[in-house]
């Protein structure tokens, strides 16, 4: 009995100590965006939130806070970044997972895993010394007549680059989830490896690709020092991929700590990190959204 009573009290604690974990960890979210809505109060009171978004004017000393270079720069390079990376990611996980043998992949994963884990200021110097002159040199001067290299391209290729091994590793993971059988099924009633591939695995993991797509697209959107590098960070709404662009984390991370003494500039910056926190908020939300109604499908 007493043996009993024991277990269930054990029970009980674990239960209790994992819902507390739970709610603590939602706490989280919710204390940092209570903590950056309290120090962007300021310039939210001070000004419309629709001149905040859509103006254009970057001019701090004259008390000009225009957000609209920055989240234009911010979705321009993430977008570039996820229109390279995913194709290839997509054949890339396709190819190691269905036509590879154990060999390819015995050295593939490794070395995905090493790219996952280099530091981004590695992808930043790459970009800087590879991707930037090679715009500067051969690509831009068949578009325009001058161009630094330091542009929204280069951002774009570089984020690319870098997002790639995550998702190259989750489409495996996804794709490895798939039972065999449905592969066997498809094959036995005549269907080619490639059909099998289109109809069978891609479909079944359309909702986990999303979940996915969104997860990459998140990571993107604050990655901070590799795009810093490579962007030109000029506060300017960019008007094509071959010029310079500013996007959120760059112009967090490059003035927070200086200028700091000028009127309603650091509660600019926790704005700028406030739109950011919001949007990936929202990017997750829309995704939790359609991968529910997918999934009955």
């Amino acid at each position: 009995m007493k043996v009993n009573s024991f277990r269930i009290l054990k029970d009980r604690t674990a239960n209790g100590v994992m819902f507390f974990l739970t709610v603590a960890s939602l706490l989280v979210i919710v204390v940092m965006g209570v903590g950056l809505y309290i120090k962007s109060a300021p310039i939210i009171q001070e000004y419309n939130l629709a001149d905040l978004l859509f103006s254009s004017s970057w001019k701090p000393q004259k008390g000009e806070f225009g957000f609209l270079p920055f989240l234009m720069g911010t979705l321009l390079v993430t977008g570039i970044a996820i229109i390279l990376a995913l194709p290839v990611a997509l054949l890339t996980a396709v190819y190691l997972t269905e036509y590879a043998n154990s060999r390819v992949r015995k050295w593939m994963f490794p070395i995905l895993d090493i790219l996952a884990g280099l530091p981004s200021v590695i992808y930043g110097v790459w970009g800087t010394l590879l991707v930037v002159p090679w715009i500067s040199t051969k690509l831009a001067p068949r578009f325009v007549d001058f161009s630094t290299g330091y542009t929204a391209l280069a951002g774009g290729i570089v984020l690319g680059i870098m997002i790639l091994p995550l998702l190259v590793s989750l489409f495996i993971e996804l794709f490895m989830t798939i039972p065999n059988d449905l592969r066997d099924s498809s094959m036995s009633l005549g269907a080619t490896r490639w059909q099998t591939i289109k109809h069978v695995v891609l479909r079944k993991s359309l909702p986990g690709i999303l979940a996915t797509v969104v997860l990459a697209i998140s990571r993107a959107f604050g990655e901070t020092i590799a795009v810093l590098m490579v962007c030109g960070n000029l506060p300017e709404t960019p008007r094509s991929i071959l010029e310079a662009c500013y996007p959120l984390p760059a112009l967090i991370a490059n003035n927070y700590g200086e200028m700091l003494s000028l009127p309603l500039y650091e509660a600019a910056l926790m704005f700028a990190a406030l739109i950011l926190f919001v949007v990936i908020l929202l990017f997750n939300l829309i995704s939790r959204i359609i991968l529910y109604r997918i999934k009955p499908c």
